[in-house]
């Protein structure tokens, strides 16, 4: 069985939709949890690419935090895009930016139903930092974006 087609890849897109204009929390993870992102220029090359798609108007970012391992990210889809398409092309440029394949397969999605539960997912994911013990303040961590500040 090869990566891309063993269970857990499975699961992660059994029952996957991709609606434009849904608005989507998504979770994904570098290569055995390596921490890539504690180094500064490389967390800033995935920001880049982060803000670099929404000026394209494949998203608009609502929130994200680059943690040291792993990518939360909302976003509304725009119109006529795929999600696992989009989220391909984040990880594959920031990928390409940092000179290798640094992403695990896959990704975890949840599509945020309720506009109102938008904003508790963003205060979800800002804190991040802080509840891995990274920071001490949500201020103090640098690689983090949300629409409402």
């Amino acid at each position: 069985m090869t990566p891309s087609n063993s269970p857990a890849s499975f699961r992660l897109r059994k029952g996957r939709t991709s609606i434009p204009g849904q608005i989507y929390l998504v979770t994904t993870t570098t290569r055995e949890r390596r921490w890539v992102f504690d180094d500064f220029d490389a967390a800033c090359t995935l920001c880049q690419t982060l803000h670099r798609l929404a000026e394209l108007e494949l998203v608009s970012n609502l929130c994200f935090v680059v943690m040291p391992d792993h990518l939360h990210w909302l976003f509304e889809l725009g119109d006529k895009h795929d999600l696992s398409g989009v989220v391909r092309m984040a990880k594959n440029n920031s990928a390409r930016a940092l000179g290798g394949s640094i992403w695990q397969q896959g990704f975890h999605d949840r599509a945020i139903r309720r506009e109102a539960d938008a904003l508790p997912a963003a205060r979800y994911i800002v804190a991040n930092p802080l509840r891995s013990g990274l920071v001490k303040k949500v201020g103090d961590y640098p690689f983090w974006y949300a629409s409402w500040l």
